[in-house]
């Protein structure tokens, strides 16, 4: 074995160990593990790309809120499922002044992080429709919502979104849909792994076609107002964070505080929902809920039977940072852009020795600059490249998992990685290119 930066026996050992063969096409929290289990064992620590968690301090306005919350007792109640009031009108206003849509607080909803929003999202409108019960995904995306999709039973499908920009997004949506069997299409934006943020044509596109063949758009919108390339800093003044819910009244948003706010850890998200679709009646519905009343059967049928709302604390903390940004007090873009300038600099340096990167445009223009972005190297596949890198000490994820039609790339997420690590990083990179010179 040739000399790696990380001790090649250990590396060979977990992995062999751990059973997963390939190694590369393993799960995130797979891949989390190993990397735990060889830093342990070596002592060195890794340049850890793998997994997309918040690397910033969570939102201090949020903190003290949460603190106060339960210094004044709320931990003993029950919080009511649809949210506090406080909560409700802030999101409320948070829809109105960064994504200039009116939706009333009443269809506004905390949700245990957009993990939870999403399981009740296929849970109400897969089952809106007897005869359609499945998602569309406009991949590459976030391998667990597959994963809820199977766990319910539901179908899904999904193509490669990179493939079918501008144009020719409509005629392969209308082929996908004219298959008879989607009750809802689902996307993120900005994209991940990919980065790729969708342009007001093509949400337009897939608005207009919503309405025609009456299919319910999931927007996940983890990485909020992260398209760096604009300022959506600013409340009540455009340009606003991109949104479908433009072109449509059939929409459900799911907006996460994790990668935004910093508060992954709390697991408290939103949920918004077209007023038009929260009071609309299926009476597919009673086949599962007291009412064929959309809201209710999401509110008092899904998300009761899931968790019975979200924490008490948190909705007090993500109310008190919502109030903050829509006043704006506290600009939470500026403070993420760190994620921007890191990619920028993590971009340069992987291909300066020999990577590529795979998702290079946004149509006519280069990719933004954000929390992830997609790698390959001459001669290897994604899993190969994901296992042998592990050797360098870098660790990330497949794109095969997350449905890219680029099964040799990587998908890269900046959160983790501190500045001070940019020199090991490059160290390791060259040692990579060394032992795999590319002809």
């Amino acid at each position: 074995m040739i000399k790696t930066p990380i001790n090649s026996k250990v590396v060979s050992e977990v992995v062999e160990n751990f059973g997963i063969h390939p190694v590369g096409r393993g799960t995130i929290r797979e891949i989390v593990k190993i990397v735990n289990d060889i830093e342990e064992i070596t002592g060195e620590k890794f340049i850890r790309m793998e997994m997309g968690v918040p690397g910033l301090e969570p939102a201090s306005v949020g903190v003290e809120a949460e603190i106060k919350a339960l210094k004044s007792g709320v931990a003993s109640k029950y919080p009511n499922i649809e949210g506090i009031p406080s909560l409700k009108k802030e999101i409320s206003r948070f829809a109105r002044l960064f994504m200039d849509i009116d939706v009333p607080p009443e269809c506004c909803i905390p949700t245990v992080g957009s993990m939870m929003g999403g399981m009740a999202s296929f849970m109400v409108v897969n089952r809106s429709d007897q005869y359609r019960t499945g998602t569309l995904f406009l991949d590459p995306g976030f391998p667990v919502q597959k994963q809820q999709c199977l766990v319910l039973g539901h179908e899904y499908g999904s193509f490669d979104l990179y493939d079918f920009r501008g144009d020719k997004l409509e005629a392969k949506l209308e082929e996908e849909i004219n298959l008879g069997r989607y009750s809802s299409i689902l996307y993120s934006n900005p994209n991940n792994p990919s980065w790729i943020c969708l342009t007001e044509q093509e949400l337009e596109i897939i608005g207009r076609l919503s309405r025609k063949y009456d299919v319910t758009i999931i927007e996940d919108l983890a990485y909020f107002g992260m398209d760096f390339r604009k300022d959506l800093s600013r409340p009540g003044e455009p340009p606003y964070q991109a949104t479908a819910a433009k072109y449509t009244d059939n929409f459900l948003l799911l907006i996460s505080s994790s990668k935004s706010f910093s508060y992954a850890g709390q697991r408290i998200g939103m949920m918004v929902i077209s007023p038009a679709l929260f009071n609309r009646r299926f009476v597919d519905l009673k086949r599962y809920y007291s009412s064929d009343k959309f809201g209710h059967a999401m509110i008092y049928g899904a998300l009761y039977a899931l968790s019975a709302g979200a924490a008490h604390t948190p909705q007090f903390a993500l109310a008190a940072m919502l109030k903050a940004v829509n006043e704006g007090a506290y600009d939470f873009v500026e403070v993420v852009r760190e994620y921007g300038a890191k990619a920028k600099i993590m971009k340069q340096l992987f291909t300066s020795y020999g990577f590529e990167i795979v998702y290079k445009k946004d149509i006519d223009e280069p990719i933004a600059d954000g929390f992830y972005f997609t790698i390959s190297y001459p001669g290897f596949s994604g899993s190969e490249l994901v296992e042998e890198l592990l050797y360098y000490g870098i660790s990330a994820i497949g794109l095969d998992i997350t449905g890219s039609a680029y099964p040799e790339g990587l998908r890269a997420c900046v959160s983790l990685v501190k500045r001070e690590q940019f020199g090991d990083l490059e160290y390791r990179l060259k040692c990579f290119q060394k032992d795999h010179p590319v002809s």
